[in-house]
Protein backbone atom coordinates (compact mmCIF):
# COMPACT_ATOMS: atom_id res chain seq x y z
CA UNK A 1 0.00 0.00 0.00
CA UNK A 2 1.23 3.48 -0.88
CA UNK A 3 0.80 6.44 1.44
CA UNK A 4 0.21 9.97 0.24
CA UNK A 5 1.05 12.74 2.64
CA UNK A 6 -0.93 16.00 2.57
CA UNK A 7 0.10 17.69 5.83
CA UNK A 8 -1.77 20.90 5.00
CA UNK A 9 -5.09 18.98 5.35
CA UNK A 10 -4.54 18.72 9.12
CA UNK A 11 -5.29 22.46 9.42
CA UNK A 12 -8.74 21.82 7.93
CA UNK A 13 -9.37 18.64 9.92
CA UNK A 14 -8.55 20.33 13.23
CA UNK A 15 -10.25 23.64 12.46
CA UNK A 16 -13.65 24.64 13.77
CA UNK A 17 -16.06 24.49 10.86
CA UNK A 18 -17.77 27.78 10.03
CA UNK A 19 -21.39 28.04 11.06
CA UNK A 20 -22.40 30.74 8.59
CA UNK A 21 -22.34 30.96 4.82
CA UNK A 22 -18.89 31.35 3.24
CA UNK A 23 -20.38 33.31 0.33
CA UNK A 24 -21.88 35.84 2.75
CA UNK A 25 -19.23 35.88 5.49
CA UNK A 26 -15.97 35.93 3.51
CA UNK A 27 -16.72 39.06 1.42
CA UNK A 28 -17.78 40.97 4.56
CA UNK A 29 -14.44 40.30 6.25
CA UNK A 30 -12.55 42.50 3.76
CA UNK A 31 -9.60 40.10 3.88
CA UNK A 32 -9.62 39.23 0.22
CA UNK A 33 -6.14 37.74 -0.02
CA UNK A 34 -6.60 35.50 3.05
CA UNK A 35 -10.04 34.44 1.78
CA UNK A 36 -8.82 33.97 -1.81
CA UNK A 37 -11.29 36.49 -3.19
CA UNK A 38 -9.90 37.45 -6.59
CA UNK A 39 -12.37 39.95 -7.92
CA UNK A 40 -15.38 41.95 -6.74
CA UNK A 41 -18.09 43.22 -9.04
CA UNK A 42 -21.18 45.20 -8.00
CA UNK A 43 -23.45 42.20 -7.32
CA UNK A 44 -21.10 39.19 -7.27
CA UNK A 45 -17.49 38.11 -6.75
CA UNK A 46 -14.90 35.48 -7.68
CA UNK A 47 -13.05 33.35 -5.14
CA UNK A 48 -10.75 30.34 -5.30
CA UNK A 49 -12.17 27.07 -4.05
CA UNK A 50 -9.90 25.99 -1.17
CA UNK A 51 -10.80 22.32 -1.86
CA UNK A 52 -10.32 22.40 -5.63
CA UNK A 53 -10.96 19.71 -8.23
CA UNK A 54 -8.08 21.24 -10.22
CA UNK A 55 -5.66 24.14 -9.79
CA UNK A 56 -7.51 27.38 -10.43
CA UNK A 57 -10.95 26.04 -9.46
CA UNK A 58 -13.02 29.21 -9.00
CA UNK A 59 -16.44 29.94 -7.58
CA UNK A 60 -18.51 32.90 -8.72
CA UNK A 61 -21.25 33.91 -6.29
CA UNK A 62 -23.69 36.77 -5.86
CA UNK A 63 -23.52 38.74 -2.64
CA UNK A 64 -27.25 38.10 -2.26
CA UNK A 65 -27.95 34.98 -0.18
CA UNK A 66 -30.36 33.02 -2.39
CA UNK A 67 -30.62 29.29 -3.23
CA UNK A 68 -31.36 29.48 -6.96
CA UNK A 69 -31.24 31.59 -10.10
CA UNK A 70 -34.87 32.66 -9.77
CA UNK A 71 -33.92 34.78 -6.75
CA UNK A 72 -31.69 37.00 -8.87
CA UNK A 73 -32.88 40.18 -10.57
CA UNK A 74 -32.09 40.38 -14.30
CA UNK A 75 -29.13 42.73 -13.76
CA UNK A 76 -27.70 40.39 -11.08
CA UNK A 77 -28.07 37.36 -13.34
CA UNK A 78 -26.44 39.26 -16.20
CA UNK A 79 -23.51 40.28 -14.03
CA UNK A 80 -23.12 36.71 -12.74
CA UNK A 81 -22.69 35.53 -16.34
CA UNK A 82 -20.41 38.45 -17.25
CA UNK A 83 -18.19 37.68 -14.26
CA UNK A 84 -18.22 33.99 -15.23
CA UNK A 85 -16.92 35.05 -18.64
CA UNK A 86 -14.29 37.22 -16.90
CA UNK A 87 -13.23 34.12 -14.93
CA UNK A 88 -12.56 32.30 -18.19
CA UNK A 89 -10.42 35.22 -19.36
CA UNK A 90 -8.45 35.34 -16.09
CA UNK A 91 -7.80 31.59 -16.07
CA UNK A 92 -6.89 31.57 -19.76
CA UNK A 93 -4.37 34.39 -19.31
CA UNK A 94 -2.82 32.97 -16.15
CA UNK A 95 -2.96 29.18 -16.46
CA UNK A 96 -3.56 28.47 -20.18
CA UNK A 97 -6.10 25.64 -19.74
CA UNK A 98 -7.32 23.62 -22.71
CA UNK A 99 -10.96 23.80 -21.59
CA UNK A 100 -13.35 24.36 -18.68
CA UNK A 101 -16.06 22.64 -16.70
CA UNK A 102 -18.60 25.27 -15.68
CA UNK A 103 -21.55 24.32 -13.54
CA UNK A 104 -24.15 25.13 -10.91
CA UNK A 105 -25.26 22.46 -8.46
CA UNK A 106 -28.83 23.14 -7.33
CA UNK A 107 -29.67 21.17 -4.19
CA UNK A 108 -27.70 18.69 -2.09
CA UNK A 109 -28.76 15.75 -4.28
CA UNK A 110 -27.13 17.55 -7.23
CA UNK A 111 -23.86 17.91 -5.34
CA UNK A 112 -24.25 21.36 -3.79
CA UNK A 113 -21.95 21.66 -0.78
CA UNK A 114 -23.50 25.05 0.02
CA UNK A 115 -27.06 24.52 -1.12
CA UNK A 116 -28.66 27.72 0.12
CA UNK A 117 -26.37 30.18 -1.70
CA UNK A 118 -26.19 29.86 -5.48
CA UNK A 119 -22.72 29.84 -6.99
CA UNK A 120 -21.03 28.87 -10.25
CA UNK A 121 -18.08 26.47 -10.30
CA UNK A 122 -15.37 27.13 -12.88
CA UNK A 123 -12.86 24.29 -13.19
CA UNK A 124 -10.01 24.71 -15.69
CA UNK A 125 -9.03 21.53 -17.53
CA UNK A 126 -5.88 20.50 -19.38
CA UNK A 127 -5.32 17.70 -21.86
CA UNK A 128 -4.07 14.80 -19.77
CA UNK A 129 -4.99 16.35 -16.40
CA UNK A 130 -6.67 13.15 -15.28
CA UNK A 131 -4.69 10.06 -14.44
CA UNK A 132 -5.09 6.88 -12.43
CA UNK A 133 -5.14 8.62 -9.05
CA UNK A 134 -8.82 9.73 -9.00
CA UNK A 135 -9.97 6.45 -10.56
CA UNK A 136 -7.92 3.90 -8.65
CA UNK A 137 -6.72 5.79 -5.58
CA UNK A 138 -9.77 8.01 -5.00
CA UNK A 139 -7.23 10.85 -4.72
CA UNK A 140 -6.81 14.04 -6.74
CA UNK A 141 -3.39 15.59 -7.19
CA UNK A 142 -3.32 19.40 -7.15
CA UNK A 143 0.10 20.46 -8.46
CA UNK A 144 0.24 23.97 -7.02
CA UNK A 145 -0.39 25.62 -3.65
CA UNK A 146 -3.43 27.90 -3.46
CA UNK A 147 -1.32 30.96 -2.61
CA UNK A 148 0.73 30.52 -5.79
CA UNK A 149 -2.38 30.08 -7.92
CA UNK A 150 -4.00 33.11 -6.28
CA UNK A 151 -0.97 35.30 -7.11
CA UNK A 152 -0.93 34.14 -10.75
CA UNK A 153 -4.63 34.92 -11.12
CA UNK A 154 -4.30 38.34 -9.45
CA UNK A 155 -1.50 39.18 -11.89
CA UNK A 156 -3.74 38.16 -14.80
CA UNK A 157 -6.33 40.69 -13.59
CA UNK A 158 -3.92 43.59 -14.04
Amino acid sequence: MEYLFRPWRMKYIMSEKPKGCIFCDKPRENRDKENYILYRAQTCFIMLNIYPYNSGHLMIAPYKHIPDLEGLENHELSELMLVTRKSIQILTNALKPDGFNIGINLGRVAGAGVEDHIHVHMVPRWNGDTNFMPTIGDTKIIPELLDATYEKLKQALK
